[in-house]
């Protein structure tokens, strides 16, 4: 997908929140060797980095956008790449990822298959949105299912792959963790008004959509879209309440 850096970091203060508390879960030791599944624009992989003495961290992502902005934060301890999560391999002894993994299909197969990067005695530390069920995402799919979107898009809507919070310690315990914390946490946000709604998922969940369609429908669609949300938060200031799954697992050493 083609990402907006400028329009996700709008709201880069809020999307850190939760950065804080998955990096609250790892068992932080120096010398590490660091993967970040979906770096972004490399900010908070550069933290990671800073917080990790004399570990090496390398960030990936499949966004060249992204990564044009992170190139800059690179040092001796810090590169990225550009590369697909599926297409990862290697061993690590910390598998952090922020906020990405929700865009990559099939968590039942997904899970194990990161788990597996995990080097003996290392740790997986995973933080993806649970907030798919939140009206700012229902009304995305209502709108993809009206005309002429519907059309357009050949029915396709987006349905995200984020599993409960039951399933992941699940597949955790079957791919042999142990140390296993799962939990979901809503993180209380106020924006400004509704038309600041459209603009925090305009970086996330629009994006897949707009990039299905032409320049004309994409704008006719993100209006169509604002009407909903405005009509369903009337006021200012407007509480936007987000669903985040977090959840972390060691490989017995």
């Amino acid at each position: 997908m083609a990402w907006d850096p400028a329009c996700y970091e709008r709201f880069k203060d809020e999307r850190a929140a939760p950065f804080e508390d998955l990096f609250a879960v790892i068992g932080r030791r120096a010398g590490m060797q660091v993967i970040d599944l979906g770096c972004g624009t490399g900010e908070l992989t550069a933290k990671l980095a800073d917080r990790l003495p004399s570990s090496d961290v390398l960030g990936l992502d499949s966004s060249a956008e992204m990564l044009e902005r992170a190139a800059s934060l690179q040092h001796d301890r810090l590169r990225f790449e550009r590369r697909r999560i599926e297409d990862v391999e290697g061993s690590y002894d910390l598998v952090f990822s922020h906020a990405a993994l929700q865009w990559v299909e099939g968590h039942v197969s997904l899970i194990p298959a990161v788990f597996a990067l995990v080097a003996p005695g290392g740790q997986l530390a995973v933080q993806v949105p649970s907030n798919h069920n939140h009206p700012t995402h229902l009304l995305i799919r209502e709108t993809a299912a009206e005309s002429p979107f519907v059309e357009a898009l050949d029915g396709w809507s987006r349905l995200a792959p984020v599993l409960s919070i039951d399933e992941y310690a699940a597949l955790l315990f079957d791919a042999g963790a142990e140390r296993i914390t799962v939990f979901e946490k809503v993180y209380a946000h106020v924006l400004a008004d509704a038309d600041a709604m459209v603009d925090w998922v305009r970086g996330t969940a629009l994006t897949p959509y707009i990039e299905r369609l032409s320049d004309r429908l994409a704008g006719e669609f993100i209006e169509r879209y604002r009407e909903k949300v405005r009509a369903a938060f009337v006021g200012s200031p407007v509480f936007y309440p987000f669903r985040r799954t977090l959840f972390a697992a060691s490989r017995p050493g």
